[in-house]
């Protein structure tokens, strides 16, 4: 399953990110996730926003100038109908190319929806838009070794790739970025939240 069909799956079912109950979801996370940031506010960057905007309010309140990104038409549209004064990009962050360098990166539940073979690159070239310092907070299925399957439990199908724990690490290691920290946060269901500094 392409990006561009993950596109048109969100697209179906953006409405349902407005709903009341994903107003805490991965709120404590980045909370703590902020506590590593060396600086106060900066350039932040929220990769597959959606259209609510929890993360986008929340790093507005820290001093960050925030930025959305997401591959799903309907869910730029309506994030922009929710938050006229933030810029957003509506691209596929397999192609996507940053402009300068982000203080906060997050992609909460997000890049875990791309082709396998697509992880390593993108989560490379993610960690590159770090300034030094950055923080990087992202989730992924926490498995031992690379794995991706398609279902519907959310109605449409998706896709889901994880490179594995192992293999992630190396990547953060070889793109000049530190673990700070991991957890698996809903156990005993493999979500893992991590966060990453740049050197």
């Amino acid at each position: 399953m392409q990006p561009a069909e993950v596109a048109r799956s969100y697209d179906e079912i953006a409405h349902q990110w407005l709903e009341p109950h994903l107003e805490t979801n991965g709120m404590r996370q980045h909370e703590h996730a902020l506590k590593f940031s060396t600086q106060q506010g900066g350039r932040a960057l929220d990769v597959g926003c959606g259209c609510h905007g929890r993360f986008i309010c929340l790093l507005s309140q820290h001093g960050y100038k925030v930025e959305g990104l997401d591959i799903s038409a309907r869910m730029i549209e309506l994030a922009r109908q929710r938050h006229p004064g933030v810029v957003f990009h509506h691209a596929d962050v397999c192609q996507w190319c940053p402009e300068g360098a982000y203080d906060f990166i997050t992609a909460w539940d997000s890049i875990w929806h791309l082709p396998l073979a697509q992880n390593a690159g993108v989560m490379g070239r993610l960690c590159g838009a770090l300034a030094p310092g950055g923080i990087f907070i992202f989730t992924l299925g926490g498995l031992d070794a690379p794995a991706e399957k398609q279902d519907s439990s959310m109605g449409p199908p998706m896709h889901y790739s994880t490179p594995g724990i192992p293999q992630m690490l190396e990547t953060l290691a070889a793109s000049g970025c530190m673990l700070r920290h991991l957890e698996y946060d809903q156990h005993p269901e493999l979500h893992v939240f991590v966060i990453a500094q740049k050197l």
